[in-house]
Formats: C-alpha cells, structure tokens, sequence
C-alpha cells in the first residue's frame, strides 16, 4: 500500500549515490521533463557533487543523508553492493513512507527490508546503455510494492531504455549475468573484431566502424525478425564460405561453450555478491 501520495504532481525522487547510473537515470528523466526541482541526490564526494552540479543544474546535492529527504516519494540506492548497508543504515531514519528502487548488484530485498525497515522495494538490474537512452534493465518487486509503485517505477526506467519484469528475485543473478554485465561482452567482441581487422591490414579505426555497424546491424535485424538467432546465422552461412570458415573455427574452439561458462560465473558471482554484503 502506497503512504504518500507524491506532491507538486512530479514524485520527489532522492538518490543515494550519484555515479554512473543515477546520472544516467537523472538525465533520462530531465529529457522527459521532470523538474529538478524534485530530484536530489546523496554524494559524499565533493568532486562527484561539483560534477552534478555541472552536469544537472537545479538538482539538489547533499554530501550526506539528513531530514531534508524526509519528503521522499521515490528513493533510488545508485551505490555499490559493498556500501549499500552502511549507506541504508544511515538514511533509513530519514526516508520512512518512500518507495525504493534499487540499482545494487546482488543485494537482495531481505537484507534492504532489515535494514530500511519497508518491504516497498523494487530491484533493478539496468545496464550502461542507459546512458544513451538504449538501456536493458530487468525488475523485480517484493509484494509491498504495489501497482501505483510498479508504474512509477516503470516510468522512471523507461527513461533509460526498455525494461523487463521477472517473477523471482533470484533470476536477477541470470539478468545480471546476461544484460548486466552483457555491454562488456560485446566491447570485447568489438576489440577482438578490432583488432582482428588491423593485422588484416585496415586501420583501426576503418575496423571498428565496420565491427560497431556490423553489431548495430545484426541486433537490429534479430528484434525485427520473427526468426530465432540460430536460423539467423544459418542463412548467412553457406557451407564451404567465408562465414562457414570462421563459425566452423569458432566451434572447435568451443568458444560458444566457453561463453556459457563465463555468464554462468557471472551469475554466480551476483549470488556471491548477496551474502558477502547482505548480512
């Protein structure tokens, strides 16, 4: 059940953290014209803060948690797993009656209903495309949460990007793993494609142009497509062709198996991440 009713039409929307994310989620909502008024953001750094300023003028900064976020109707936990308790335990006193969404990796809706003594609580797990608008973010909400917070939980996220809800909590460790973490997967396909085409011969800029369009390409015509990724490639490679040559070395190194084991870690290491700084 909601215990507020958000004020001056536009919800008071306080972050705790003001890194990556959170600006990338305070831009999105800036683009679809929330006020700054109604945005405010706890950053003990006094460089991050001078950033803020800089960046998202009219938004108010504090370097710590204080009776000023008492009238809170959104609270967003942008901080790293391994500060989220002291953090939350510092600012619990302090944002009694707001919904909360977090951002954290792994740390799961128990350990922050202990700790900030409300069930209300959405977990997300977005990824850094959402600093272009292009994000993935998977959500999960505990049962408190109820559907007025489900939806302005949704459009704050869809500032970012696109969203997809799971039913249990623990598929956010498979999110985690596969959206999560999945920008640097493809980074690192992109550097190997780079650097592949340079000792062809071409230059590395000329290499990376002709990877990030091939990547744009490919997932743009895999959404669009009715067909699985699998019938996908299968038509784009003819046996005893350029494309066979390179799938077929590409198998003999098991490098889709090696893949699967490498998100596998990731998930696991998300399931880590919510005992070593849950308790």
């Amino acid at each position: 059940m909601n215990t507020r009713t958000p004020s001056n039409d536009s919800p008071l929307i306080t972050f705790i953290g003001g890194g990556n994310m959170a600006s990338a989620i305070i831009g999105g909502l800036l683009r679809q014209g929330h006020p700054p008024a109604r945005l405010q953001v706890v950053e003990p750094w006094d460089e991050q803060r001078s950033r803020l300023a800089q960046q998202f003028p009219g938004v108010a900064l504090h370097p710590a948690a204080g009776p000023g976020l008492k009238a809170s109707d959104m609270v967003v936990w942008a901080v790293k797993p391994q500060t989220f308790r002291e953090a939350a335990l510092a600012s619990a006193a302090h944002l009694q009656g707001a919904l909360h969404l977090s951002v954290a990796a792994g740390i799961t809706t128990d350990s922050m209903t202990a700790w900030l003594g409300t069930g209300r609580i959405v977990r997300a797990m977005p990824n850094t495309p959402a600093l272009v608008g292009l994000g993935m973010t998977g959500l999960f909400a505990r049962d408190d949460a109820g559907d007025d917070d489900r939806t302005l939980v949704e459009q704050v996220v869809r500032t970012t990007g696109e969203l997809a809800w799971v039913p249990v909590e623990q598929d956010l460790d498979a999110v985690t793993a596969l959206s999560g973490s999945g920008p640097a997967y493809v980074f690192y396909f992109l550097e190997a494609m780079r650097d592949a085409g340079e000792n062809m011969g071409l230059s590395p800029e000329l290499a990376l142009q002709l990877a990030t369009g091939t990547f744009i390409g490919a997932a743009t015509l895999a959404r669009r497509s009715d067909d699985p990724p699998q019938i996908l490639r299968e038509r784009v490679t003819s046996k005893g062709g350029t494309t066979f040559a390179a799938i077929t070395t590409l198998q003999a190194a098991q490098v889709k198996e090696s893949f699967e084991m490498a998100l596998e870690a990731a998930r696991r290491r998300a399931e880590e991440l919510g005992r070593e700084y849950g308790g």
